[in-house]
């Protein structure tokens, strides 16, 4: 059967009934969404501080992405569900999908085979409309800006330093860039704007770092949307009085959502910035709760170790003060061979060659983990019916030889009695190693060097490059916020910027094409090379294929 096939046949539990069942919680603290997802009131999660309950934090990530797939969803709910299996309260946390990369070739976000969230199509689709609130929050912003410009401008915006664009939950290639109040002067000032996917907001990255309604609201205040024709003053958005409406639109989409795995284990469902454009993890609310309610949370970060984990390190632990205990690194025996300069069309065929030669993109991102952040690492290779047993094996030893533990895993296929080997082999490491956590770099680094820290130690790099604009605005950004992390944009197909050179580059240059500061979120993004902020669809977009019935039944969704 399909993903949504499976999904589709589900049997699945009332999840006020869930909640009360698993963790004592009352229906009083839940806000249903239907009868399978609710979402947790933020008074009962501020009630948990108290708690002197700490679980044990356990990051997923995996090897540089290819589109043969590697699974890294499925694997954090297979693992969940099999920890559960074994006596261990867990919890997982994941981001919500986008419907941008669901309608487009990447499919959606909610695992796969026996190892799944659901309800699967309204995770898919919509949801509990979070990101319909946040594009709504940054177009608030985006009319009042433009707004204000029309009446008077008393703020002196120059309209050539508008930052701020407009967002959308779609692909749309046609709306990079645009032109704004065209039709003469009643439609508003001329100027050019354009569009991100939501997902790439600001206010999406605030949503999932803010701690409550009072930082929420504060850090959206912060937001720097444009500067005055000096150049060098910023407008706020607090200037232009539109953060306590932003906030108000947001007052549910900050809420935690609740939702449940196949085997009926509770996730939550949290958040959704994309890694390779913003900065790739669940909502901190999100982690945060679940740490005061289970023993162990198994939490997933986007794209490969190089963006998501990076990210959750030096942005997402280091503001919200987590350590986790390990990370389980995913791979495929298929994503080795393609990293291996093996095709799509040829990767179910046995070639050891190439899986040795394309294990070079895994050692990095093992290494990477090791030696940069001093974490214990496990690979779980995410079981494909082709793989051989010698390829496998091959895996296997070669991890070993590195001196890393490594599990096959057959969640896809059993659920969590497939990954029941990779549960006790984490649970062994996590409760046998004291949680640290060491910082690719110091918050007092000047940017320039964090920026080539990040390049160097984790893509490979030998040198990066900026021209002589990108210069200026960095040494501009630093003498205020210097000491901000920094959250590459980059693609993440590569180590380097160019998505077609695979396996593990090294010695390359990584152009810093733009950089941009997240005052609210609290980072400075860094665009390395000419990754885009809004994706275009394919040439056969997955849309093509998802289909309604005339009884209300979804097909076509992965």
């Amino acid at each position: 059967m399909s993903d949504i096939e499976i999904a589709q046949k589900a049997t699945m539990k009332s999840i006020i009934e869930l909640a009360k069942e698993k963790f004592g919680i009352s229906a009083e603290h839940l806000e249903p969404y239907g009868h399978y997802k609710a979402k947790l009131s933020l008074e009962y999660v501020d009630s948990l501080s108290h708690k002197n309950k700490n679980g044990k934090l356990i990051l997923v990530t995996a090897m540089s992405p290819t589109p043969a797939g590697e699974g890294k969803t499925t694997t954090t709910v297979g693992l969940g569900d099999a920890m559960n299996t074994i006596g261990k309260e867990t919890i997982i946390t994941l981001r919500e999908p986008s419907l941008g990369p669901c309608f487009g070739m990447k499919g959606g976000a909610a695992g796969g085979g026996y190892s799944q969230v659901v309800p699967m199509e309204d995770i898919n689709l919509h949801f509990t409309g979070d990101f319909h609130a946040i594009g709504v929050a940054h177009n608030l912003l985006s009319a009042m800006i433009d707004n204000h410009i029309h009446h008077s401008n008393s703020l002196e915006i120059d309209s050539r330093e508008v930052k701020w664009k407009r967002v959308m939950d779609m692909n749309d290639r046609a709306l990079r860039d645009i032109t704004v109040g065209q039709g003469g002067s009643a439609n508003g000032f001329l100027r050019e704007d354009g569009f991100d996917i939501v997902v790439a907001s600001e206010v999406m990255a605030i949503l999932c770092l803010a701690t409550n309604r009072a930082d929420l609201k504060e850090r959206l205040g912060r937001i720097i949307v444009a500067y005055k024709k000096d150049k060098t003053t910023p407008i706020y958005a607090s200037d232009l009085k539109a953060h306590g409406a932003m906030a108000a639109v947001l007052k549910d989409a900050i809420k935690p959502n609740f939702v449940q795995t196949l085997e009926n284990n509770i996730a939550i469902v949290h958040g959704g910035p994309f890694a390779n454009i913003a900065h790739g993890c669940n909502s901190v609310t999100a982690t945060t709760t679940a740490l005061k309610l289970a023993d162990y949370v198994i939490s997933e970060a986007g794209f490969g170790a190089d963006l998501g984990a990076e990210k959750f390190i030096n942005i997402k632990c280091r503001s919200a003060s987590l350590k986790p205990s390990a990370v389980v690194l995913v791979a495929t025996v298929r994503a080795l061979k393609y990293h291996g300069n093996i095709k799509k069309d040829h990767l179910n065929k046995e070639n050891l060659e190439a899986l040795e030669k394309g294990f070079s993109n895994l050692a990095r991102h093992i290494n990477n983990i090791k030696d940069n952040y001093q974490l214990p690492v496990i690979v779980s290779i995410n079981h494909f019916m082709f793989d051989s047993d010698s390829e496998l094996d091959l895996v296997v030893k070669k991890c070993e030889d590195m001196g890393v533990k490594c599990v096959v895993s057959r969640h896809w296929a059993e659920g969590g009695a497939g990954a029941k080997e990779l549960a006790e082999e984490v649970v062994n490491i996590v409760d046998n190693t004291k949680a640290k956590v060491t910082f690719l770099y110091e918050d007092s680094l000047p940017l320039v060097e964090k920026i080539d820290r990040v390049c160097r130690k984790i893509y490979g790099a030998s040198s990066i490059s900026m021209n002589k604009k990108v210069k200026e605005k960095l040494e501009k950004l630093q003498s205020n916020y210097g000491e901000l992390p920094i959250c590459m944009a980059k693609t993440q197909m590569s180590f380097s910027t160019d998505p077609t050179l695979l396996g593990a580059p090294s010695g390359h240059n990584v152009e810093i094409s733009d950089v941009k500061l997240e005052n609210g979120a609290g980072f400075i993004v860094a665009i390395a090379g000419n990754m885009m902020t809004m994706p275009g669809l394919p040439k056969v977009p997955t849309a093509e294929r998802i289909d309604i019935d005339d009884n209300g039944v979804v097909t076509g969704l992965f």
